[in-house]
């Protein structure tokens, strides 16, 4: 989503108001879990649905 809407990570992190270095550990999927504050904020960012930035994975 970062790509389609031509924003860089560091942008979107000030945006939303986290470290670029927590914003690198959600993109990894490497994160246990994310505040339902923080998904919101993303997604109002880029313009998406949860599920365009989510996926699960057993």
């Amino acid at each position: 989503m970062l790509a389609k809407r031509k924003m860089k990570s560091k942008d979107l992190a000030e945006k939303i108001g986290i470290t670029t270095a927590n914003l690198s550990i959600l993109k990894s999927g490497k994160a246990k879990a994310i505040r339902f504050s923080t998904l919101e904020a993303i997604c109002e960012s880029l313009e998406c649905q949860p599920s365009d930035i989510l996926e699960y994975q057993p």
